[in-house]
């Protein structure tokens, strides 16, 4: 695989270049993935991002291990976002489908299960898998061919790049901030993390090019930085900002204690990992 594609722009900069542009309006899309039951994270981002978005789409992992279920499940069905499932959410309405599940994770979605409204639970069991296309982007949880594999690697990403129909593809999962970018048969691995005194930094699409992108986890990072993570797509201006959002993480851990989650569980959101 070949070098890395870089392009920042942070902070407000990418707004004046909006500015300069045409004065029309262009759909802006909220790009949510691996939420994990993580209010507190959530509502952070939705308040960073206001008046910044038209529409909502979210890649999955609406619950497990995090404190939150009912409260998560409620605000995303308030957003009413094109919405697919994670491997998360199906485990939580199917336990059957947990024989991959380590033991923490096995006992967060036992204990989620438990927390989870009748009505909540059944609105989790009608999310459809992915590929779903929705606002001229594909979802997907894992890989475009497979919902519970993880994109790390050159190949698994050139194969969802190659059979998705849309030049833009969103994928969660890894929880993982960035993606990759395919042109004249170069696959280029995308690094986007917004520096400490940044809100974002912005990735400006090349139209020759195929892309499959991760907005990162709003409710459990694991790149190393605890900050929220989610993006902003402005398609029309061939933009996507990379967003992290600091949150009181404290606040959740407490509540991650008092609801008996592991602490395994407890202590990564501070480090985002």
């Amino acid at each position: 695989m070949s070098g890395a594609t870089r392009h920042y722009i942070p902070g407000v900069a990418a707004f004046i270049i909006f500015a300069l542009r045409s004065g029309e309006p262009s759909m802006r899309l909220l790009v949510l993935s691996d939420v994990h039951a993580n209010a507190t994270a959530l509502e952070a981002a939705l308040a960073a991002s206001a008046n910044r978005w038209e529409q909502v789409i979210c890649l999955g992992d609406v619950i497990g291990y995090g404190p939150d279920p009912n409260e998560v499940a409620d605000r995303l069905r308030a957003l009413a976002p094109a919405i697919i499932r994670g491997n998360h959410d199906r485990a939580a309405t199917h336990p059957e489908e947990m024989e991959d599940f380590n033991p923490v994770a096995r006992k967060a979605i036992e204990w989620t299960r438990d927390q989870l409204r009748p009505d909540n639970l059944s609105w989790l069991a009608q999310l459809p898998p992915g590929p779903l296309e929705a606002h001229g982007v594909i979802l997907v949880h894992g890989a475009y061919q497979d919902e519970d594999q993880y994109v790390h690697s050159p190949a698994h990403a050139l194969d969802s790049i190659l059979a998705s129909p849309q030049p833009i593809t969103f994928f969660g999962h890894t929880h993982y901030q960035g993606g990759f970018s395919y042109r004249h048969e170069r696959l280029d691995l995308i690094h986007m993390r917004p520096p400490a005194d940044a809100s974002f930094a912005a990735l400006r699409l090349d139209a020759a090019a195929r892309y499959l992108l991760n907005p990162g986890s709003i409710g459990q990072p694991r790149d190393g930085d605890p900050r929220a993570a989610f993006a902003i797509a402005d398609l029309d201006h061939g933009i996507i900002e990379f967003w992290r959002v600091r949150y009181d993480i404290k606040s959740v851990q407490d509540r991650m204690a008092r609801a008996g989650a592991p602490e395994a569980l407890i202590e990564r959101l501070a480090f985002g990992r």
